[in-house]
């Protein structure tokens, strides 16, 4: 019987999946009330400031989200070097966190910086050995 255990890089997928959803968290921490649960993207389409680019972080997560999945998961498929795919799918999850405290903080140059840092991350998923 084959054992299988999960990869840092597949514990990665999942933190970087749960994370769009920790971003959507801190826009609403404090100021979204049960009645506005009726429409959620009514309130989103009023908020300002940090906590509609805390909403816009969320938004990119998601959209980065695919490309990160399919790196990792061809890394795999094509046999790379595991400490190699675990370093890179790390790299990432940390990327995407500071990405987040940049987008929320307003640090539009950097914020552009650290997302094609994390773009590159994910297309060097399909290339590594």
């Amino acid at each position: 019987m084959q054992t299988h255990h999960l990869s840092l890089a597949y514990w990665c997928l999942l933190a970087a999946a749960l994370l769009p959803y920790l971003t959507a968290w801190i826009a609403k921490a404090g100021a979204f009330r049960l009645g506005d649960n009726h429409a959620p993207r009514d309130w989103a389409a009023r908020q300002g400031g940090w906590r509609a680019r805390a909403l816009a972080a969320q938004h990119n997560g998601f959209e980065g989200l695919p490309l990160f999945m399919a790196g990792v998961l061809a890394a795999h498929q094509f046999g790379a070097t595991q400490a190699r795919i675990d370093a890179l799918a790390v790299a990432y999850v940390l990327l995407r966190v500071v990405y987040v405290s940049l987008y929320i903080r307003d640090r539009s140059t950097l914020r552009s910086l650290v997302w094609t840092c994390g773009l590159a991350v994910s297309v060097a998923l399909f290339f590594v050995r």
